[in-house]
């Protein structure tokens, strides 16, 4: 009788622990998932639409600035383009590459200034002068249509990082 009771003890002990470490495992896991804010903020969409030529247009995406920049047609033509249709877009992460500063866009000029260093950027965002080391970096992007979507790896972005234009 004693060791029928013992069995059972050792199994409802068994089972309890089995029960209490599924349901530790099921915490665990969902505490190691991305909130649904942070699953939100991992995509952006940016309609160009109604992007203006030699205007810069700065979105938002994953905390990080964005520049986009419809290029003129007088602006040089850049592998490191985004093209839709007919139009050129520059589109990379808003901060200099030396220190993380964020450049401004001079218009007139068709470059970029990081006030922190004296760092230049042309309008295709490459280094011209000054202590950056590397260009403006590109967000992995999708076109969908006339819409950029920031955080997807669509074929034009692989196309390019292939070809070495993004690091």
């Amino acid at each position: 009788m004693e060791k029928e009771r013992r069995d059972f003890m050792g199994l409802g002990l068994g089972v309890f622990t089995a029960v209490g470490s599924v349901g530790a495992l099921y915490v665990m896991k969902r505490s190691w998932d991305p909130l649904p804010s942070v699953k939100a903020a991992g995509f952006t969409t940016i309609d160009l639409a109604g992007a203006k030529g030699n205007e810069l247009t700065v979105e938002k995406w994953r905390g990080k600035p964005i520049f986009v920049l419809k290029k003129t047609a007088d602006m040089k033509a850049d592998d490191r383009d985004i093209v839709i249709g007919d139009d050129r877009y520059h589109v990379s992460i808003g901060l200099c590459t030396h220190l993380g500063c964020i450049p401004a866009y001079k218009k007139d000029d068709k470059k970029f200034l990081c006030a922190c260093h004296g760092g230049e950027f042309d309008a295709s965002g490459h280094e011209t002068f000054g202590p950056p080391p590397s260009p403006l970096v590109i967000p992995p992007f999708r076109i969908d249509g006339t819409k950029l979507v920031l955080g997807e790896e669509g074929p034009e972005f692989k196309k390019m990082k292939d070809a070495g234009l993004i690091a």
